[in-house]
């Protein structure tokens, strides 16, 4: 092993010799474990390509095997790197480069994890709309979205509750089903309503962009998008279609903090929804009241215009691309009514975290 080893005294008193610095490692059975490491790391990539046709796998591999090998036969090398960052002890800059490395492969997981969440995502809306056979439209219609997640018990009485036709508008109820566990979908299927299911739950965000992607396949006019909770009246749609149908707006969406709020929401989550509206309105320089109700009605061919990526928190995004997009939009009072029946699916926890990152998130791309 080189080095240059000094006996150091102090007032007199000599002190056992320290190595000052190496170079190189001076164990031929740890250099020969690093040498095999890297082996069966580049082993383990090779074999991921040609099975898997990861490249990006394989990639990772070869960096990993090349540090490693390098650990292991040219340590000094870390030494130069050291220089540069002022770093005195190899040990330390290896270090360094190991958890920067660390760091990096933790953000590609982290990254492709997310791709394979999105992939499964697609892939279940595109099932689901699937389900819906494609007619062509007869005449002009309103495409009522109900996303229903075990809302069997109040899912018939939501949809029978839907008048036939709106101002001259055919009047078509859709009920996807965000992976219900109980009797939603065969309760739904007993009704006039198209009837969707996600296999794997999606969030109210991913139900309704399925909801939306089959309205405009059968090229609704109008979509309205409602609860399955009973909280909606229906009796209120036909204010909520006017304004569209009169070409006064693009996006009619409700209030319940000027019409009436029976809803039993807590008092943090009515502070908290009215500090959520303020901050959208300072950021979009909008003028709205309530930013978190879901009885809305939206142009359909405005539809694309927006970018809607949201799976949970999808009243913030749509009334944020709506703005962003120039879509004419109009608030108007309604009654939100208490839970016909069930228990919320709000989230108890993150909900304000959530509200947050979808805000930021759609304002800033």
């Amino acid at each position: 092993m080189k080095g240059v080893s000094e006996a150091i005294s102090v007032e007199g008193v000599a002190l056992s010799p320290i190595v000052m610095e190496t170079s190189g490692l001076d164990s031929l059975k740890l250099t020969a474990a690093f040498i095999v490491l890297a082996g069966g790391v580049l082993l383990w990539g090779f074999e991921r390509y040609r099975t898997n046709f990861s490249k990006s796998e394989f990639l990772v591999s070869v960096v990993l095997a090349v540090g490693i090998f390098a650990i292991g036969l040219f340590p000094d090398l870390f030494e130069a790197f050291g220089e540069i960052l002022a770093i005195d002890r190899r040990p330390f800059a290896i270090s360094l480069i190991t958890n920067v490395t660390l760091v990096g492969l933790v953000l590609v997981l982290f990254a492709r994890t997310r791709n394979n969440q999105q992939s499964v995502a697609t892939l279940t809306r595109n099932l689901a709309i699937d389900q819906a056979t494609t007619d062509d439209a007869e005449s002009a219609s309103v495409y009522v979205v109900i996303p229903a997640y075990n809302e069997a018990e109040s899912i018939r009485s939501v949809v029978e509750s839907l008048p036939d036709a709106i101002g001259g508008y055919v009047l078509q109820p859709l009920v996807v089903s965000d992976g219900s566990t109980d009797a939603t979908v065969d309760t739904a299927r007993s009704t006039n309503a198209i009837v969707v299911d996600h296999p794997i739950n999606q969030g109210q965000g991913g139900a309704l962009r399925t909801g939306f992607s089959i309205a405009e396949q059968h090229s609704a006019n109008i979509v309205v998008t409602m609860d399955a909770d009973g909280q909606h009246p229906v009796e209120e749609l036909p204010r909520l279609v006017e304004p569209i149908i009169d070409d006064e707006a693009d996006y009619v969406v409700g209030s319940r903090y000027t019409g009436v709020d029976e809803s039993n929401n807590s008092a943090t989550r009515r502070l908290g929804i009215r500090v959520f509206t303020a901050l959208i309105n300072v950021m979009t320089k909008a003028d709205i009241t309530d930013c978190t109700n879901g009885y809305r009605a939206i142009r359909a061919t405005q539809l694309d215009k927006m970018t809607l990526s949201e799976e949970r928190f999808s009243a913030p995004e749509l009334l944020i691309e709506a703005r962003k997009n120039g879509l004419r939009i109009k608030e108007i009072p309604i009654t939100i009514a208490q839970r016909a029946a069930g228990e919320t699916k709000k989230p108890k926890l993150g909900y304000a975290f959530g509200l947050t990152r979808t805000i930021f998130v759609t304002w800033l791309r």
